[in-house]
């Protein structure tokens, strides 16, 4: 066991002994080892030890016997309780871009078939994907919708949905997958988004086009992969330089001087596909203050479709993303897993595909004539 830097001691310790039960390395009615034995394997104080056995006690998880020791009450466990008709959501944020909408739409839906919805956020960060599925599954659910994390960079939260699998308990997942899981997913056609977006600036006219891709997400690894291959059907060599991809953590700083450098230099773009609304807006403004005009200097299409390419200075032409109604079709989907029992087929199968649709707004035209 890892001690976390942003946790208690005694909380991380309480989240092992969750992963414990969950993966059945303590059983239902089992005796759980002594505090001591605890204290001395993990090199804790019986303090912290005793705490941590106090909040799983009050979860209803624990049951301290009077002269025999601590037991894993059977009450706490997910086959032995009974079912609330409550569903998780996993995300990887909650209160920005078009995640409030993809909520809004699962909650409308779950409200409307009787249940109640628990929702929590990774932050796009894999240790808080873990931390966020010990607590979903210390809960008492009925099924859950997951966004995963960076799903580019692998799964080292397997053992997670592999728990769940083994548990029965119904998942799917949203805006892409880990790859090595076999569950229902509902994304957007990425790969078609990212040609599309090439396509048409390149029927433009457009020869010299930067694409900006965040890469450790399938997402941007698939838009990528879309524009790289429209360029290859047109014959045209794509510079390495146009070609810039960055990680989440670098999504504030490196797009922005990379747009930069590309911007000062003589044989500089005339069209930039950007990775979503939420980055192409400030690259944008990049090029306005650099005294190019957008899109008489330079043309931009970003994806997604959110509010902010309405908001731009200049609207942007998109392309679209379902939101509110990939959130409602995972709810109804998931229900149906839920309520059709183990052999639904929906556990195994049925993506739903969506295919993204350019909106022409004003921020893409002609290249000027040299």
């Amino acid at each position: 066991m890892t001690m976390g830097k942003r946790l208690p001691k005694y909380i991380v310790l309480k989240n092992e002994l969750l992963s414990w039960m969950e993966t059945g390395r303590l059983s239902p009615g089992s005796q759980v080892p002594s505090e001591n034995e605890i204290a001395e394997q993990f090199s804790l104080s019986r303090q912290t030890v005793r705490q941590a056995f106090s909040e799983l006690e009050r979860q209803g998880l624990l049951e301290r016997v009077q002269g025999k020791g601590t037991f894993v009450r059977s009450a706490g466990i997910r086959e032995e309780a009974p079912q609330p008709r409550t569903i998780g959501i996993v995300t990887t944020y909650i209160s920005d871009y078009i995640f409030p909408h993809i909520v809004r739409g699962a909650e409308a839906e779950l409200r409307s078939r009787g249940y109640r919805l628990l929702l929590a956020s990774t932050d796009n960060d894999k240790e808080k994907e873990m931390e966020c599925l010990r607590l979903m599954l210390s809960e008492p659910l009925s099924g859950l919708i997951i966004e995963p994390t960076k799903s580019a960079e692998g799964n080292p939260n397997l053992p997670f949905y592999l728990s769940m699998q083994m548990k029965n308990l119904p998942f799917l997942m949203i805006n892409e997958r880990y790859r090595e899981l076999e569950v229902p997913c509902l994304k957007v056609d990425d790969e078609l988004g990212g040609l599309t977006a090439a396509r048409y600036l390149i029927a433009q006219g457009h020869r010299r086009i930067a694409g900006f891709f965040k890469t450790d997400d399938l997402q941007g690894v698939n838009r990528l992969r879309g524009f790289m291959h429209a360029h290859r059907e047109a014959g045209i060599m794509l510079s390495p330089e146009h070609v810039v991809t960055y990680a989440t953590g670098q999504k504030s700083e490196l797009p922005a001087k990379k747009v930069r450098e590309l911007l000062a230099s003589a044989d500089r773009p005339t069209a930039l596909v950007a990775y979503n609304d939420e980055l192409a807006v400030p690259l944008m403004s990049i090029a306005r203050e650099l005294g190019l005009s957008v899109p008489g200097d330079l043309s931009v299409v970003g994806f997604d479709d959110s509010a902010l390419a309405l908001a731009a200075g200049v609207p942007l032409t998109t392309l679209t993303h379902p939101k509110e109604k990939m959130g409602r079709e995972a709810a109804r989907k998931l229900i149906a897993m839920i309520e059709g029992g183990p052999s639904d087929p929906n556990q195994q199968s049925g993506d739903i595909l969506y295919v993204p649709e350019l909106i022409e707004r004003d921020s893409a035209v002609e290249p000027k004539k040299a």
